[in-house]
């Protein structure tokens, strides 16, 4: 047989021990503070029915569908049956009722109205999975990634806006991350704006330029809108209010001046005030919470809030994003259930915190303590203890005997094993096992209950 070269899909990866270890912390982390606000998680298959994933992005979003052939001999039965029905006017068999998980926003509409008897709402759940895309492989884009998200439905209740902006500030606080902004904005502010210039039908053309004021300029953006269609005299209007200044009371105020005459536009307001107050009463927070009028991501799917989470340490994209959607179940059947959702940004938040050396380095050790030992007599004689640590839920290994001490601290070295206990034929007689720190290299003779004792604490 020809030997193969091995090698992976384009777009796909492997994680190290290392990695794994750093990506856990980070999922971890974020599952901790999901359980700690009441999400449950849940998980769904990794292939739908693609009846279930098809319309639901848009064109462009359905050309990177990872379609699923239908297994056996389907294809060839296919191919006999189209030529049976050309001349009949039949429908050919389709090649493929399944697909690849795209996102899991839909998968998450789907089991809600499965379920809908079985849950209790409002439901709030969280997932942490893999979704695959059909898309051309680049630096930081994979065709499979995971995505880490919580959502609630069936509230309309703005606490849980609020409660979104509590989980980033705290998730993001306990990775490390120290000088982070929460962006907030609200779609119905966006729509005041354009029902103020009387251009409510252009509302994705004014927010998709004014969304790249920070990367164009004003002069940019006003040369965008003239391409688009908008007016000098909308330009005028609009230009105080995306330039907007102050702290976010002082935004609100010029915003509810500014969109007196938008009944739409004012209750936006009225819905970001809301959240603010929320937070406020509830805690502190280490983010900056920002109010954005140019931030508008996801205009066509949002109906409400929408969030936007950024690091300050790092020159990075978005580290998290959501916001208020309205009829998500709707698709499936199940009309007028509102709900509410975010997203963490896992492998931008790895890349942050690989880059400002944030990882404990508890987050990169599988180990605590090696049992080291010369024969087999060593080896009958360490059993015992490394089953007294495994059920004090210490990490222990056993290093087969046989291999020279230098061999094994290399392995200890290598897996970054922080300490190693010797049983030599000096320690069997004296009960007393040598203990050694592997960073300061620090030796000392102790019993077994005392290096019990030690690793516990």
């Amino acid at each position: 047989m020809a030997s193969i070269k091995p090698s992976v899909p384009k777009g796909t990866r492997d994680f190290s021990p290392a990695e794994m270890a750093k990506r856990n912390f980070i999922f971890d982390t974020i599952k901790g503070v999901f359980r700690k606000y009441g999400y449950q998680q849940i998980e769904t298959p990794s292939m739908e029915n693609l009846s279930t994933l098809t319309g639901k992005y848009g064109d462009e979003g359905d050309k990177l569908i990872f379609k699923i052939l239908n297994s056996g001999d389907f294809l060839a039965k296919a191919d006999e049956q189209a030529i049976l029905t050309r001349n009949s006017n039949q429908a050919t068999p389709s090649i493929s009722e399944k697909a690849l998980r795209y996102d899991l926003t839909v998968p998450f509409a789907r089991y809600v109205v499965q379920h809908q008897n079985e849950i209790t709402f409002p439901f709030k759940r969280f997932q942490v999975q893999p979704v695959w895309r059909a898309d051309r492989p680049q630096k930081g884009r994979y065709r499979e990634f995971y995505q880490c998200d919580a959502d609630v439905v069936g509230s309309s209740s703005l606490l849980n806006e609020a409660e979104f902006i509590m989980i980033y500030d705290e998730a993001l606080s306990l990775l490390g991350l120290k000088d982070f902004s929460i962006k907030i904005n609200n779609r119905k502010i966006l729509s005041g704006i354009a029902q103020v210039i009387d251009k409510h039908e252009s509302i994705i053309d004014m927010t998709v330029a004014i969304d790249k004021l920070d990367k164009i300029g004003f002069d940019g953006v006003v040369k965008e809108l003239f391409e688009r269609g908008f007016t000098q005299a909308d330009i005028d209007t609009i230009k105080p209010i995306i330039l907007l200044e102050g702290n976010n009371d002082e935004k609100l105020a010029s915003l509810r001046t500014a969109l007196k005459d938008s009944i739409i536009g004012l209750q936006g307001c009225d819905e970001i005030e809301s959240v603010f107050n929320y937070v406020a009463t509830c805690k502190p927070l280490t983010a900056k919470l920002e109010l954005d009028i140019t931030l508008a991501r996801g205009l066509n799917y949002y109906t409400g809030a929408i969030f936007e989470v950024k690091t300050n340490e790092v020159a990075m994209g978005s580290i998290g994003g959501g916001g208020r959607y309205d009829d998500l179940t709707g698709m499936f059947g199940l009309k007028g259930l509102t709900g509410a959702g975010i997203s963490f940004g896992a492998d931008r938040i790895y890349d942050v915190l690989e880059e400002l050396n944030l990882f404990p380095q508890s987050a990169e050790q599988s180990t605590q303590v090696l049992i080291c030992c010369f024969d087999e007599q060593g080896e009958k004689y360490g059993l015992p203890l490394l089953q007294s640590l495994r059920s004090q839920n210490t990490n222990a290994e056993l290093y087969p005997p046989g291999a020279k001490i230098k061999k094994q601290m290399e392995y200890a070295n290598n897996k970054q094993i922080p300490y190693t206990v010797l049983i030599g034929s000096d320690e069997m007689e004296t009960d007393l096992l040598t203990f050694k720190n592997m960073a300061s290299g620090e030796q000392e003779k102790l019993s077994a209950n005392e290096i019990l004792g030690k690793l516990k604490k």
